[in-house]
């Protein structure tokens, strides 16, 4: 605060408005203090000077000698009283210029003037320190502010990393099964099969950093998905996606899409005689909605349903908004709030 760059404007209007304020209420003629006017601003431009540029040189080592995390108090004391000092040398200075040395005052001449510029310092000093507390707390503040948000986005990365991680190995581990057999039977759609698994998992590592992609992107990242799909349950799955051109470029969480269908994939029967059928489509409130109708898998344990957890989540950790799921006897729909970014 004292060393703050416009700190002589300051200065200079708090001792406009203090002279002002002793014309007004008549100090020089109750205290009779035979002075000229300019002298007498000129006093009060010393005194306010003098305080506030003490204060500024003796702040550092004020600072260096009690300054720590826990004598916070103690050092905006010492230095408040120091300041004192400070202010009371600067009036006994200011009088003794313009009082003994320019207009050769006596001591009894320049004793109501003493008492009034060190009353002046003390306050002045009292309103400098008072607002460098208010200046060094709210900079307190504002770090740990920043060091409490840094905190927080560290834990909010390390968190998405946590669940990203829980995307992949699902993924690998059932399309290396689908192309083991499909190299056993020496099936010409091997390649192809290959090229289309590179897609998926290439827009997956592209994308495990990010906390947001392009709809579009993930449409895209969708259809090479949708091809292992078909190629791991022929007609006994479909898949069918609508969504207008306008919502593409709006965002969703990387790989949401494609867990979501292995999430539906994995809790139904998938075969030609119950098909599964997956819609995905946007309804019109920034939303977008997979459904897919209920055939429910016998299963020996109890689903998990990490996936949806960890959609749920990042979606938590990233927007604050709530994944929407809705279940009845035939269907089972998850909405996925779309995201705009600022």
């Amino acid at each position: 605060m004292f060393s703050h760059r416009y700190r002589y404007l300051f200065i200079v209007l708090l001792s406009l408005y203090t002279f002002m304020n002793t014309v007004l209420c008549s100090v020089y003629y109750y205290f009779k203090i035979d002075i000229e006017w300019y002298y007498a601003l000129l006093t009060i431009l010393t005194v306010t000077f003098l305080t506030w540029e003490g204060n500024r040189m003796i702040k550092p080592w004020f600072k260096k000698k009690f300054l720590t995390p826990k004598t916070k108090i103690r050092f905006l004391g010492f230095f408040f009283l120091a300041g004192n000092i400070v202010a009371v040398i600067a009036a006994c200075i200011a009088v003794f210029l313009f009082g003994s040395i320019i207009h050769e005052y006596t001591w009894e001449q320049n004793l109501n003037p003493l008492k009034l510029n060190i009353i002046y310092g003390s306050l002045i000093n009292l309103f400098l320190h008072l607002l460098n507390a208010i200046l060094f707390f709210f900079r307190e503040y504002r770090r740990h502010w920043k060091e409490a948000e840094e905190l927080r986005q560290s834990s909010t990365q390390a968190q998405i990393q946590l669940v990203k991680s829980q995307i992949n190995p699902h993924f690998l581990f059932n399309n290396l099964n689908v192309l083991s057999g499909m190299v056993i039977k020496d099936n010409p759609e091997a390649n192809q099969f290959i090229e289309e698994f590179s897609k998926v998992y290439r827009y997956i590592l592209n994308n495990q950093e990010k906390e947001i992609v392009e709809l579009r992107s993930e449409l895209e990242f969708i259809q090479p998905y949708i091809f292992l799909l078909q190629k791991r349950f022929d007609n006994g799955l479909t898949v069918k996606v609508n969504i207008p051109d306008h919502y593409k470029s709006w965002h969703i969480v990387p790989a949401a899409l494609q867990m979501l269908i292995e999430n539906a994939i994995k809790h139904n029967v998938v075969s030609r005689s119950k098909p599964l059928h997956i819609d995905i489509y946007t309804n019109g409130n920034q939303t977008l909605v997979i459904k897919n109708n209920l055939q429910p898998r016998m299963m020996v344990e109890a689903s998990t349903r990490i996936g949806l957890q960890n959609i749920r989540k990042r979606y938590e950790l990233i927007s604050g908004r709530d994944v929407i799921v809705k279940k009845t006897d035939q269907e089972f729909e998850v909405v996925l709030p779309l995201l705009q970014l600022n």
